[in-house]
């Protein structure tokens, strides 16, 4: 049996793309530590529709 660990995958969302009313969504799939985050992350990450460096948000 698998060991269960600390590292967890998490879906980053654009928070400024829901704003605009454009169509389509921004996301990314990560990692993070549960252990050492265990709140939502936040990161700056590109957003190819807007074209610009956005904040995303941890969702789920």
């Amino acid at each position: 049996m698998a060991k269960k660990g600390n590292r967890i995958q998490v879906i980053l969302e654009c928070t400024e793309h829901k704003t605009t009313g454009q169509p389509g969504t921004s996301r990314y799939i990560t990692t993070k530590n549960r252990k050492n985050t265990p709140d939502r992350i936040e990161l700056k990450k590109y957003n190819a529709i807007l074209k610009k460096y956005t904040i995303h948000k941890e969702i789920k």
